[in-house]
């Protein structure tokens, strides 16, 4: 064979596995490149509720990272996050999923505009509408073992599996009311308030641990808090009676405390709290939320 010839076929071959191998690598970076722009908005879902005082629930890839403005939301293993908007909360929240290929997805949360209720209460007791130093010394210390216990961030998802009431009777206070005490602004009310007797059943909204159990504290008397995940907390006020102590794990509707008066109420009712940590949320929201799939 002609050495000439030879030596171009001997090009030609090298030629053509260049192509080869340079088109395969063109394939593979377009193939990275189209899995990096593919949308995850396919599978995630987030409830509805952007209401002021609402609380959020969101189900994504458990592999995904989660933030809000900025800062890491814990996400379960099977995917669910939790978050919230407080009662006055005006601004928009940026809410960013990350895959772990690098693809991100960012949606800007707007919370909806509420109008809340003014309610007067007279009768209260001028020694509470004015408590003395040692007083202000007791409540300082009920706020920081609210505090600590609302801090808790634990890796139950009770609180995406939808709530029950705590209690069957009239709703007598509603979330984000103002209250006038003796004729005086206090600060709004963020709980949901229940009309009912003095031992009447108090049941676990939702699947939870005990965190919290004080008979007597200043303001709120005798006062629970139950752990439903990720921040998620219910806070029970005024009981009578606890049947439930500190680390038990309880389910969605076991009896676990009593209705009572205690602390700074002026008749027997149940005062039921929402909080995403230190975040005072709607209860009557939270019994609107429905399982993610």
């Amino acid at each position: 064979m002609n050495l000439k010839l030879l030596h171009l076929k001997v090009l030609q071959k090298g030629l053509l596995l260049m192509v080869r191998k340079f088109s395969l690598l063109f394939k593979c970076s377009l193939l990275a490149s189209l899995l990096m722009l593919q949308p995850l908005a396919a599978q995630e879902q987030l409830t509805e509720q952007f209401f002021q005082g609402a609380l959020i629930v969101g189900k994504t890839s458990p592999t995904n990272k989660v933030s809000l403005n900025g800062k890491a939301i814990k996400v379960s293993s099977t995917g669910d996050y939790a978050l919230g908007f407080s009662r006055d909360e005006k601004n928009n929240s940026e809410l960013v999923i990350i895959s772990p290929n690098g693809a991100i997805e960012k949606r800007i949360l707007k919370p909806l505009k509420r109008e809340y209720n003014i309610q007067k209460v007279e009768g209260i007791a001028k020694k509470i509408m004015n408590p003395n130093k040692k007083a202000n010394v007791r409540a300082g210390e009920d706020n920081k073992k609210i505090s600590a216990a609302r801090k808790v961030d634990s890796d139950l998802t009770a609180f995406a599996q939808g709530f029950i009431a705590p209690i069957e009777g009239t709703i007598t206070g509603v979330y984000g009311s103002q209250r006038y005490f003796n004729g005086v602004p206090k600060r709004p009310h963020y709980g949901l308030d229940y009309a009912g007797k003095k031992g009447d059943p108090v049941k676990a909204p939702a699947d939870g641990t005990v965190l919290m159990y004080v008979p007597d504290m200043f303001y709120s008397g005798g006062t629970m808090i139950i752990d439903h995940g990720h921040g998620v907390s219910s806070t029970f006020l005024h009981l009578s009676n606890s049947y439930v102590k500190v680390g038990d794990k309880v389910t969605k509707g076991q009896l676990v405390a009593a209705v009572g008066s205690s602390g700074r109420a002026t008749g027997p009712h149940l005062d039921w709290r929402i909080n995403w940590f230190n975040m005072r949320l709607d209860p009557a929201l939270v019994l609107k939320l429905k399982p993610l799939k």
